[in-house]
């Protein structure tokens, strides 16, 4: 038995369905929740599924929902986190599934671009990178190292060189479709307490064509979870469960693989018990690279906004495009003056003098000259120095010529995308009239400011 609290009556269905179970929360659920409801994407519903808490969690649900019309809350006897996500892809309306835990959190565009991933591109599932949180630091951890769409096949051998990571096994770094579930009636398994989220997925998997991968860390993971270490169950149990999904791992790879390729690969498929063994346990110390928890994001302080002066608008405006563009340089492992450099020169092909292109994009020409040999070394563009045309100059002056290669093209395409999210972020709230008004001010002002500086 349960109870739907909270009855979304809008006509319309929203394009992603945003799951959390939750059970004992109350430290940790207003967290949770804030960062879904700071989704820059919000064409959501949010369905909270109460199981049977005992604490306060319950009642702090009800509260968020009386404030938004896109959360749903459903108490329910306690049966169990399976049981609980059971009931929610039932419940839910949206296009595609995505699912959070409770004691977790998302990065705001973490919706956004799941849903702009899945709608791009001819995909049946997306998979993105994940932060791991211990105390105040924080991991990026990804294991596909490439951007882009791999069929069945190709995922499937990546999966099986880490077949116990979190990366493959668990719900949250993912976006599903709601009608391959309810096709093919694909559920989480309410017997075992192992590996059910990884069950769920191989058999989800086993229904598609196309993944995409997402190279971008948008999901704050906490803590180890349904891990056997952490359960009071017996031995016998343990075995038994850790077969059966072996059993059901064997039998994905018979499927998705034909039979030389599966004999070939059967020594790499066993090697499922032996990480498993592991558990997918989080270590008590991070790996080198970890970084403080916040570090990881574009942020400003509070106090600098204090002051009205004309350096804060110029701050602003910088920090708030830093944060757009920041998505696609974690995503092709970039540094944001890197993206700064390949954004110019995908709209601006003229010629300018070191001086010049350090002066406008903000650097200084030491560090332009290292950006572009990084950018060099990477494949992504080619220059050359030619002597200015100017025969009015007292000296020889040297220009840029920068060509960008063809495969900056991908690049280029999230930059433009981040532009237009940037527009859209400044202009949230403002209305048609509005923004006509700004524009018309701001190209007024331009002039103004050129007549001044030329």
């Amino acid at each position: 038995m349960y109870e739907n609290s909270q009855k979304n009556t809008s006509s319309k269905s929203p394009n992603v369905s945003i799951i959390v179970p939750v059970y004992n929360a109350e430290m940790v659920i207003n967290r949770c929740i804030e960062s879904i409801l700071k989704q820059n994407y919000k064409d959501f519903e949010l369905i909270l599924v109460d199981d049977g808490s005992q604490d306060a969690s319950g009642r702090i649900c009800d509260e968020y929902a009386a404030k938004d019309s896109r959360i749903r809350v459903i108490h329910k006897q306690n049966t169990g986190v399976s049981d609980s996500r059971n009931l929610a892809i039932c419940e839910a309306r949206g296009t595609y599934l995505q699912f959070v835990d409770s004691d977790d959190w998302i990065s705001p565009e973490a919706t956004g671009l799941l849903f702009s991933a899945a709608e791009a591109y001819p995909c049946d599932l997306v998979i993105s990178d994940f932060y791991r949180v211990i105390d105040n630091r924080i991991a990026h951890k990804g294991d596909i190292q490439e951007n882009g769409l791999l069929n069945r096949e190709e995922f499937a051998s990546y999966m099986m060189e880490k077949p116990a990571d979190f990366y493959y096994g668990v719900l949250w770094n993912k976006l599903y479709k709601r009608e391959l579930i309810h096709q093919f009636q694909i559920k989480m398994n309410t017997e075992i307490s192992w590996c059910e989220d990884f069950m769920f997925n191989l058999e989800y998997i086993c229904h598609t064509k196309n993944i995409y991968v997402l190279r971008v860390p948008i999901y704050y993971y906490v803590k180890t979870k349904h891990s056997l270490s952490t359960q009071a169950i017996s031995l016998t149990k343990t075995l038994k469960m850790k077969t059966m999904v072996f059993e059901y791992y064997n039998k994905f790879y018979k499927e998705v693989f034909d039979e030389k390729d599966y004999e070939k690969s059967r020594l790499q498929v066993y090697r499922f018990f032996l990480d498993a063994a592991n558990d997918g346990i989080v270590p008590p110390t991070l790996l080198p690279g970890a970084i403080r928890l916040g570090e990881e994001r574009t942020q400003i302080n509070p106090k600098l906004l204090e002051h009205e002066t004309p350096l804060l608008d110029i701050y602003l405006t910088r920090k708030c495009l830093e944060l757009c563009l920041q998505t696609t340089a974690l995503r092709y492992d970039l540094q944001i003056e890197d993206a700064y450099v390949l954004l110019f020169l995908s709209q601006n092909h003229d010629m300018h003098t070191r001086k010049e292109l350090a002066d406008f994009i903000g650097l200084s020409k030491r560090k332009l000259d290292m950006t572009l040999l990084k950018l060099k070394t990477h494949g992504y563009l080619t220059w050359k120095e030619v002597p200015s045309a100017d025969k009015t100059a007292k000296s020889t002056v040297r220009l840029l010529d920068i060509q960008l290669l063809p495969v900056t093209q991908p690049i280029l395409t999230d930059l433009t995308n981040a532009q237009i999210n940037y527009q859209h972020v400044l202009f949230e709230e403002f209305t048609e009239a509005e923004i006509e008004e700004y524009k018309m001010l701001s190209q007024k002002l331009k002039k103004h400011m050129a007549k001044i500086l030329i």
